[in-house]
């Protein structure tokens, strides 16, 4: 599965995130984008955002709202 482009990504997005310290479990973190961090369009472990709880990582997936 493909990570998500920088252009699939805004403010407000419902997204699942890695965190550094996370990166080797694969443990992921839900919730919405505050800010993008990542510059570039695309990058291969995924766009670098921080979310409205503070939580930093890069995002795996962009989720559905329930």
């Amino acid at each position: 599965m493909a990570v998500p482009k920088r252009s699939e990504i805004r403010p407000g997005t419902f997204v699942s995130i890695v965190e550094k310290h996370n990166q080797r479990t694969g443990e992921r973190t839900e919730g919405y984008v505050e800010r993008l961090l990542t510059r570039s369009a695309t990058h291969p472990h995924g766009i670098k955002v921080r979310l409205e709880t503070g939580e930093v990582g890069r995002v795996q997936e962009v989720l559905e709202e329930d």
